[in-house]
Parts: structure tokens; sequence; C-alpha cells
């Protein structure tokens, strides 16, 4: 990675967190939910961009974070014990995973790790005397204000989403990061020379699952109220997906540019066309990956214009 663009996208992030403590409630929330989205989205790139496996279990380890922390907070576990108990269950959850689907391969792989987050939920639903079941569960405030507590979770937030960041960065210059490369190229000749495929996706899928599980637990903490339907939402193993794609998959800045892209989208388009959220987001994934499989950096030097002539002109 160029190391222009790794400062980039942390002055960018120092930059989002000084506006917003000037900012309004409105700006703080989506100043928040953008910290969220990108570490959703380099989480997620970390197994299915650097790896090549299209997991669909981000809302797994996202809910099942949520959860722990929602356990753990409710019964005097102090907030970041709280966070660390949610990222551990969420990575140990992912290890033991690993362990079942990782030597399924492609859409066999995918179709695996679809259903995960609707086992979890069933089960959540079930478990009633410790997670509320279908009623949900109410988290305690951490300062008594809502709005002192809205600074706490924009700082969790975009350090978490700057960890994410440090770690993918770490990742694409690290022999383990090499080792998920030439996985994603070609899995069967890395085994030929010799590269521990197995051990290189399962740490692959627990980083993954480590930074969802926290990310999960910070949005509870942050909401003060959780369900199963909410946390086990199955757009939340899309949305990062998308990110990614519309950044650039496999790429150390990509998904940041693409969280960013997408709120944007969510909050000017499709806060408005809620009946069709769903098969806009389908449809918008099925166009990035035949028009734009690199994501927005295609354009980079051509332009919008240019990349259609070129495009079309075939």
């Amino acid at each position: 990675m160029n190391p222009r663009n790794a400062v980039l996208a942390i002055a960018a992030l120092a930059v989002l967190a000084l506006v917003a403590l000037q900012a309004d409630n409105y700006v703080l929330r989506l100043a928040t939910m953008f910290g969220m989205y990108a570490t959703l989205a380099m989480a997620w790139n970390i197994i299915g961009g650097f790896a090549g496996y299209p997991s669909f279990a981000t809302a797994a380890f996202f809910g099942l974070g949520a959860y722990a922390t929602g356990v753990a907070q409710t019964n005097g576990v102090p907030l970041l014990l709280a966070w660390g108990c949610a990222g551990l269950l969420a990575a140990g959850f992912a290890a033991l995973l690993g362990s079942a689907i990782l030597h399924l391969r492609g859409r066999y792989f995918a179709i695996a790790s679809l259903v995960v987050a609707d086992v979890l939920r069933e089960l959540t639903n079930s478990w009633t005397d410790v997670t509320g079941g279908g009623m949900g569960m109410n988290l305690p405030l951490i300062g008594g204000s809502v709005v002192d507590d809205a600074y706490v979770y924009l700082a969790a937030m975009l350090i978490l989403a700057a960890a994410t960041f440090g770690t993918s960065l770490w990742l694409d210059r690290s022999k383990l990061g090499v080792a998920l490369r030439c996985i994603a190229q070609n899995e069967d000749a890395a085994q030929i020379i010799g590269i521990d495929t197995r051990r290189a996706k399962t740490i692959a899928l627990v980083l993954s699952s480590l930074f969802a599980g926290l990310a999960g637990g910070a949005y509870a903490s942050w909401v003060t109220y959780i369900d199963p339907t909410d946390v086990y939402d199955g757009a939340l193993s899309v949305k990062p997906i998308l990110m990614a794609l519309l950044g650039g998959v496999g790429t150390v800045s990509g998904p940041v540019l693409g969280a960013l892209v997408y709120l944007g989208l969510e909050e000017l388009l499709w806060r408005n066309l809620l009946d069709f959220h769903a098969g806009i987001l389908g449809l918008l994934v099925v166009l990035l990956v035949l028009f734009l499989p690199g994501g927005l950096r295609q354009l980079r030097g051509r332009g919008l214009v240019g990349w259609l002539k070129g495009r079309f002109a075939r």
C-alpha cells in the first residue's frame, strides 16, 4: 500500500473526529456510524478480500458481540471488559466455526456462513433467561447522560476503525498477508508451495470476527437496547461486502472509502426507499461485480466519463 494513502486515511479519521466534536447530534451519529461501518467493512475484507473467501457471517459475529456485551453489562461487568469479552467470544466462536466450514470453498462456503446468523438468532430467541429472547435486552447508560455517552461511543468506534485499519495495513505487509493472497489466487497452488492454508484461513476468520464482535459490543452499549432481529440482521452481512466492493476488495484503504460512500448513499437515497432497500442492495452488488470489480478506485485518473467511454467502446 502507498504510505500516502495510509496517512490520508488516518488524517481523515482525525478530521472526522474533530468535526464531529463541534457538530450537532445528527452529524455525531453519522460519524459514529461511519466508524462502525468502516470497521465492519475492513473486518470482512480480511477474510473476503485478502483470503478471497466470501463470508456472510459478519452478522453472526456482530450479534454475538452485541449480546456478549449486553449480558456482561447487565451483570455489572465494566464497559471495556464487556467489550473485550465480546471480541474474544466472537473470535473463539470463529475459530470453532472455521474448523467446521473452512474446508469448503466458493459458493459452498458462502452458503454455510450465511446460515450461521440465523442459527444464533434462534438460539438467542430461545435462551430467554439470559438474553431476554424476542423481547430484547436493555443496557445501562455508562455516564447517566445520552449526550455525554455519545462522545464516548464516537471515540470508541473511531479508535476501533483505526485499530482495524492498522491490522489490515500490517496484514498487507506480513507473511500471513502474502499467504492469504496466494490462497485467494489459487489455494491448491498455495498448498503445493508449502503454505499452511488451513491455519492462514483460520487466523483471517478469527481476526475478522474479533473486530466485528468488538463493533457489535460497542453498538449494543451505544444504542442501549438490542434484540435478535436487529443485531443478527442479514443486511449486516451484505453491507460490509458492498462497502468493500465500492472501495476495492482486497485493498487496505478501499473499505474505508466504501464505508464513506455507502453511508452517504444510505442517508441521501435509501432512507427514502425503505420498501426497495434490500433489492437496491442486491442490484448494486451485481452491478459492482460486473462493471466495477475493482471498486471506485478504477475510476481514478479517468473519471466517470472516461471509464464509460472505455467500457462501452469495446
